[in-house]
This record gives C-alpha cells, sequence and structure tokens, in this order.
C-alpha cells in the first residue's frame, strides 16, 4: 500500500504551505487524479513523493512518506535541453531497468506502450522524436523499472488525439496504482477512480485537499451540488437568524426605553425590569451559540474569471479573415504537407488537428504572418511557447499596463485578481511564472487588446481541468473569428464549428471528434 499521513508541505521563499495536513492511500488498480489550480503544488507533491532530494532546494516538508522500499516510476512534466539533445539509445542508457532488461523484457514493454523495438537503439535525438514517441518511450523506461507506483506528471501534454486515447487504455491496464497529474478532461473523465483535490482557499492563503472515491465528472457535479446545497441551507439559516435578532433587538430597546423613563419613586417596577433585561441578555447569548452551530457558507477556490467585450471583438459576419492558398508548408528543409488551401469568413471557429509531428504549429506560425499585420483585423496570436509572446523580464502588470497610468495599473491589477495572480506575482517577471500562469496572462493581453481574431496553439493546455470549462465558455462565446490547433477533445467539441484535420496532401474537412 502507497499510504502518505498527515503531510504538509511549505514553500522556503516565502513560507507559503502549499498543502496541509494530507493523508490518503493508494490500493492497486487506483488512478488518483490529482488536480486543482496553477501554483497550488501539484507537481511539487509529486516530486516529493518520487523522491524527497528533488524539492529539498524550494520546499519543507513534515509528516510520513510513503516506506522507501516502494519502488517509484516518476514521469517530469518536461525533458531537460541536455536530455532533449540526447541520441535515444544513449537516453535509454540512463534508466538502469534499460541497462539490465533482456530482449523479452524490452519486447514486453515495447507491447505495453505500442513501440518498435529498434526506437530504444534510435540514433535521432530525443528531441526529433514526436511528443507522442517520447512519453511512449519514457513510460516504457519506467515499466523496465517494475515499479510498485506510477507518478505521471502530465503525461497528457503535446499528445495527438489518437495517443491520448492510447494512454487511456494504457493507464486502465496497468495493475499497480497511478497518481497523476492532468488538464485533460477526457482522460479525467475516462480514467480516475480517485480525486486528490488541493485548493487555495481565502485568497489563496489557506490551503485545503479534498479526498473522494470517486470519478472525475461524478466528483465535479458532487461538488457543485453540494456547494448548491449548503449554500442554500446557509441563507436560509441565516435569515432565520436574523429574523430573531430583529425581535431581540425590538424586546431589547423596548427594555432600554423603559428602563430610562421609569420613575425613581418605583423601585419594585425597575427591579423587574432589571431582571427582564437579564433575561434578554440571556436570550442574546442563546441566539449568539446557535449562530455558531449554524450551516457555514461553503468555501472552494473558484474558476478563473474574464470576457471579451463583445461590442470590440465583433467581427462582421461574412467578413473575409484569411484566403490562404500554400503549394507547400517546411520547416527547415523538411516538406511538411502540400497543397493548403483554407479559406475564413467571419465569425468562425475552426480547430486544426491531426497528429504530432504534422505540422500544425507551423501552419498556425504561417496563418499568423498574413493576419498580424493586416490594419483591419486587431489579430492576437497564441503560441505554445509562451516567451516568443511575453517580455520574459517584465511583470505581468508591466504587461498589461505599458503606460504605468494608474487606471490601467488599476485596471490590469483587476483582471489579474479575476485570474488567480496573488498581488506578488503581479509584481514577478514573466519568466518566473509557471506555464498556466503565463497562459492566464496572454489571455489577459488578448481581452485588453480587444483582438477580434484569435490565433491559439493549444489554447487550454496549461489551465486546470476546473479553469478550463471557464475558458472555453469565453472563447465559444466569442464574437470574433478563432483558429485554433488543439487535442483538447472537449474544446473541439464545445468551441469549434469546425474542423480541419492537417494531413500531407493538405487539409481537409472533418466531422466532431
Amino acid at each position: 500500500m502507497f499510504q502518505v499521513k498527515q503531510l504538509t508541505i511549505t514553500h522556503k521563499k516565502d513560507l507559503t504551505t502549499l498543502v496541509e495536513d494530507l493523508s490518503f492511500s493508494l490500493l492497486p488498480g487506483d488512478r488518483a487524479a490529482l488536480i486543482g489550480e496553477e501554483g497550488n503544488g501539484k507537481s511539487t507533491l509529486l516530486r516529493l513523493l518520487a523522491d524527497p532530494a528533488l524539492v529539498s532546494g524550494y520546499a519543507d516538508w513534515t509528516g510520513q512518506l510513503p516506506s522507501p522500499r516502494l519502488r517509484r516510476g516518476y514521469l517530469a512534466q518536461e525533458l531537460s535541453q541536455e536530455e532533449l539533445a540526447l541520441p535515444v539509445y544513449d537516453f535509454c542508457c540512463r534508466w538502469a531497468g534499460f541497462s539490465a532488461a533482456d530482449p523479452r523484457s524490452l519486447s514486453r514493454a515495447g507491447r505495453q506502450t505500442g513501440l518498435p523495438l529498434d526506437l530504444f537503439y534510435d540514433g535521432r535525438p530525443m528531441a526529433t522524436l514526436s511528443g507522442g514517441e517520447r512519453v511512449k518511450l519514457r513510460l516504457a523506461l519506467l515499466l523496465l523499472e517494475e515499479p510498485d507506483i506510477l507518478l505521471l506528471d502530465e503525461p497528457s501534454n503535446d499528445l495527438d488525439l489518437a495517443t491520448l486515447r492510447w494512454l487511456e487504455s494504457f493507464l486502465l491496464s496497468l495493475s499497480v496504482p497511478v497518481l497523476f497529474v492532468s488538464h485533460d478532461e477526457g482522460l479525467l473523465e475516462h480514467t480516475a477512480n480517485l480525486i486528490i483535490h488541493l485548493e487555495r482557499l481565502r485568497r489563496r492563503t489557506r490551503p485545503r485537499s479534498v479526498l473522494i472515491r470517486s470519478g472525475y465528472r461524478d466528483y465535479v457535479a458532487r461538488r457543485s451540488a453540494d456547494f448548491d446545497r449548503q449554500s442554500q441551507q446557509a441563507r436560509k439559516e441565516e435569515r432565520q437568524y436574523q429574523q430573531k435578532m430583529d425581535r431581540y433587538r425590538q424586546i431589547r430597546s423596548k427594555v432600554e426605553h423603559q428602563q430610562a423613563t421609569i420613575s425613581r419613586q418605583d423601585p419594585h417596577g425597575g427591579q423587574l425590569l432589571k431582571k427582564k433585561m437579564h433575561a434578554v441578555e440571556s436570550m442574546g447569548r442563546r441566539f449568539e451559540r446557535e449562530r455558531e452551530q449554524m450551516t457555514q457558507m461553503p468555501e472552494w477556490e473558484e474558476a478563473i474569471v474574464t470576457f471579451f467585450d463583445p461590442h470590440r471583438s465583433a467581427i462582421p459576419a461574412g467578413k473575409e479573415v484569411l484566403r490562404l492558398e500554400l503549394p507547400r508548408l517546411e520547416v527547415g528543409n523538411r516538406l511538411l504537407a502540400r497543397n493548403l488551401s483554407l479559406h475564413v469568413i467571419g465569425p468562425e471557429r475552426i480547430g486544426v488537428i491531426g497528429p504530432n509531428g504534422v505540422g500544425k504549429s507551423t501552419l498556425l506560425k504561417e496563418i499568423a504572418q498574413h493576419l498580424l499585420p493586416r490594419q483591419d483585423l486587431r489579430c492576437a496570436y497564441m503560441p505554445q511557447d509562451y516567451g516568443d509572446s511575453l517580455a520574459a523580464q517584465r511583470s505581468p502588470v508591466e504587461i498589461l499596463a505599458p503606460s504605468g497610468h494608474r487606471e490601467e495599473v488599476t485596471r490590469a491589477r483587476t483582471l489579474l485578481g479575476a485570474m488567480k495572480y496573488k498581488a506578488e506575482e503581479m509584481e514577478h517577471p514573466a519568466s518566473g511564472l509557471s506555464g498556466g500562469q503565463r497562459a492566464k496572462l496572454l489571455f489577459l493581453s488578448m481581452v485588453l487588446a480587444g483582438s477580434n481574431v484569435l490565433l491559439l496553439d493549444e489554447p487550454t493546455r496549461n489551465f486546470s481541468p476546473l479553469s478550463a470549462p471557464v475558458i472555453r465558455r469565453v472563447l465559444a462565446d466569442f464574437p470574433g473569428t478563432i483558429i485554433s490547433v488543439s487535442h483538447d477533445r472537449v474544446y473541439l467539441r464545445q468551441v469549434c464549428t469546425r474542423l480541419l484535420e492537417l494531413t500531407p496532401e493538405g487539409l481537409r474537412e472533418v466531422g466532431e471528434q
């Protein structure tokens, strides 16, 4: 059994408590989804459970971790630049399980992950593999270690739709417990049977952990229903309490008036009023005690809140936004696709899909080069690499309020607060923010610019499963044009009005995924 008891994790730098008094147990076959907003400590928790040395430089902890005898298989969220530069075989040789594996074990790991045996010995750099190949290879290497538990940090990042479906089947096939972080709601819905939700309440100052043995969709529905039920009960009891207090104040005011006006020549009446006031005060104390037992308004960490101005972001129906005829789509000297034709009329919301490596991001960059200079459009581009669009050394407030005028700064701070930025995070350099925080920042810059054409490369990939529905609703209501690349099945279904698949022979219309 993989068991955690009364675990508390604190950031060394600002003494922020990320996790407090967390206890849980994982059994064979458990697929526990670790969810929560950006910056709530999910990756830190996984690193600590994998190896306390991974967090020793920036976090302290107390509590009881699982037995060190249990073998952990840890999949980090990203590979380092050094690892990406390694040939595949050299990368594999860094894993003890690979060096000790016999051909039968390698073949079994390859079958489990859908990889050909010769990929382990490939001489290409790791960076040239597709996102799906890299994830499958790393999972195969983890399996060769024969772990007692898998700890997976965003295994669904950068996976195409086919590989996401494979990952679901892979997780369901495992007998060892799995604790994983993912922003892909489809993966959560189809695989998780235990939810561990890390929240930060009271303006992100108080951590809370919620654990429930449930599927993800059931958890979200139950959480919402419980919140509504408790809110209704709390409001009802508050109304009843205020009615009692109104009556109490009337009685007390009446007795006080009688005490103030009674004649000094009536000591007996004065004694009666004094006893009556004692009874009234006793009633007030009883009401105070009752209030302590009343149902409290529930607390939860609200999702982000933002919106586009429907007047500034609207685009006329029928306006030609893009007419692209591209004989060849290339990156470097490599041909990705030929004979691309794309005609976009406003307002449309287009989703471009296709396997990893087919050139979707390259196509979106090509479209950006055509649309960003246009004077008749207010086009915004959100690439996968946020460093391409954000001034790394400037703070979020400086990026959103470049003039420094008080009104502009106030509006920027208000919007950042709606995106759940803490006050100190608003002043941090953008380079030090998490991927999710930078995604929020780019999103806000598009809102402030009044953009009416959005070019979005994986727009939901860094938003938590609880924030992503808000982003999807905002984009589904966007009155302008959206051209996006996405592997998010829920996004494609709820936001996009047209789906196009990029193939080596061009773009083709497809139905719902």
